[in-house]
């Protein structure tokens, strides 16, 4: 398993564990994890599983494909290096204490 934190936009956190072979965005869907809409299940066709990686994670995540840049066009406030698509992020143990802030709203 590895903890996961999301930071809500209110600075509430939620840490849970999430299994290898799941994806961020389940990991926060299946625990309730508010501010994560997942509206498309995951098939990278919205962006309301949109997060913010904290700076510490950055370097350590692999990178996004054409798709989910493209997708994050349409996402609230994206930034260039810390906005990804957290069910484009399929958790291995190398993602163990994974930070991400989540934005204000979903779109």
């Amino acid at each position: 398993m590895a903890k996961i934190t999301y930071i809500e936009h209110n600075g509430t956190e939620h840490v849970v564990d999430v299994a290898p072979g799941m994806t961020v965005m389940e990991g926060a869907r299946d625990n309730n994890i508010p501010g994560i809409e997942a509206d498309c299940g995951g098939a990278c066709a919205c962006s309301t599983c949109h997060a913010y990686l904290d700076e510490a994670w950055i370097e350590k995540v692999p990178a996004k494909d054409a798709m989910e840049e493209d997708m994050l066009d349409f996402a609230f406030e994206p930034d260039p290096s810390r906005s990804r698509l957290t069910c484009q992020l399929k958790v291995t143990d190398t993602l163990d204490g994974l930070v991400l802030h989540l934005p204000e709203k979903q779109i």
